[in-house]
């Protein structure tokens, strides 16, 4: 006869993942300063894998190559940052010749809201060249401050390459480690698995560079036609802010309508500034992700507009940007095992569950 193990009743199957579920946030948030730059480290080591690889195939020495790939992240980090310093700190020459219209729509909302709520915000004051400057020149000189913020601390921004290189360095030693763990497992079944995942990573991350790259180009040369200073700035930002979806678009294309409004004579730059954005944005919806990116998300939308909030609110921007990656692979951990695989279901489209069983059927 065939003993039956212990089984838990639902509601305390319920009560221990609410539990789970409570312990792990308050994890992620006590442990911010440090798993932030972690996570990061492993983003950007994961993208410059590559790199790194080409760099072995010369006959460069694994640890070289570590470092020359570190390298070229942390230029190409510094140059970006740079260059969007400069731009900003620039933009206090473009208004020159705004103040009075400012001040003009500023006095007419000044006075619709005192008729109407008896609120007089003052902004007639504030609409002036001098303020603004002041205000960009702020702006400009707590970019950096942000940037410090977004990853944590100072002592974040160090960490995240120190944590870079050690994952290169030890790419192939962590893969060892997780096939002693799974010991009880087929070594070169476990091997599969994690460089299944490390290569879904990798064409994801890969794969929004390539959009994000095109999508510069486009926003670049639509703003450029419709004779849009900084254009090169405003397209490479909004190529940029891609990668946090829903959010990201929305205020890539803020910026360059609120720029044209305020130093452009007529509402149809704004308005063809729109226009043109939300042509590019169908053709990267349509077009662009699925043909690059492809099926290496395929997560549910409302699980990934979920995951942007929990995620903002308890790491910020590096949270919006690192949990859409981070649930595509909590998704094809769960499909590993029956037990979870209803996870997988909930994290995916609709269509992934006759992939589910297929890989049961596999299995098995």
């Amino acid at each position: 006869m065939k003993e039956k193990g212990f089984i838990l009743p639902p509601y305390l199957k319920a009560l221990s993942v609410l539990i789970f579920i409570i312990v792990l946030v308050f994890f992620l948030i006590v442990g911010k300063s440090l798993l932030v730059p972690l996570f990061m480290g492993g983003f950007f080591a994961v993208l410059f894998t590559p790199l790194s690889n080409w760099f072995e195939k010369k006959k460069i020495p694994r640890t070289v190559s570590s470092i020359l790939s570190l390298l070229v992240n942390i230029a190409m980090v510094v140059g970006f940052l740079s260059f969007i310093i400069t731009t900003v700190s620039n933009f206090t020459n473009d208004f020159d010749n705004v103040s009075e219209k400012l001040s003009n729509y500023a006095k007419e909302i000044d006075d619709w809201t005192y008729s109407n709520f008896g609120i007089d915000e003052n902004l007639e004051e504030k609409a002036s060249d001098d303020y603004i400057k002041t205000l960009l020149q702020q702006h400009g000189a707590n970019i950096t401050g942000f940037a410090l913020r977004t990853v944590g601390s100072l002592s974040g921004a160090i960490l995240i390459p120190v944590f870079m290189f050690f994952f290169l360095l030890y790419r192939d030693h962590l893969t060892e480690v997780m096939i002693r763990i799974y010991r009880d497992k087929d070594p070169q079944l476990v091997k599969m698995r994690i460089t299944s995942l490390r290569k879904l990573l990798q064409n994801y991350i890969i794969g929004v560079v390539k959009v994000m790259g095109i999508l510069a180009i486009l926003n670049v040369s639509a703003f450029s036609a419709l004779g849009i200073k900084h254009a090169i700035f405003f397209g490479i930002i909004a190529a940029f802010l891609n990668i946090i979806p829903y959010v990201g678009p929305f205020i890539g294309a803020l910026m360059p309508m609120i720029y044209s409004f305020l130093t452009k004579d007529s509402l149809f730059y704004p308005l063809a500034v729109l226009a043109s954005y939300q042509i590019i944005q169908l053709i990267e919806g349509n077009f662009l992700t699925p043909k690059i990116v492809g099926g290496n998300v395929n997560l549910n939308p409302f699980i990934t507009f979920l995951g942007l909030l929990i995620g903002g609110s308890i790491w910020g921007i590096a949270g919006m940007v690192l949990i859409i990656p981070t649930l595509a692979i909590l998704r094809e951990i769960f499909e590993l095992s029956d037990q979870t695989s209803p996870f997988a279901l909930l994290l995916g489209e609709e269509e992934d569950h006759a992939k589910i069983e297929r890989k049961k059927e596999d299995s098995d």
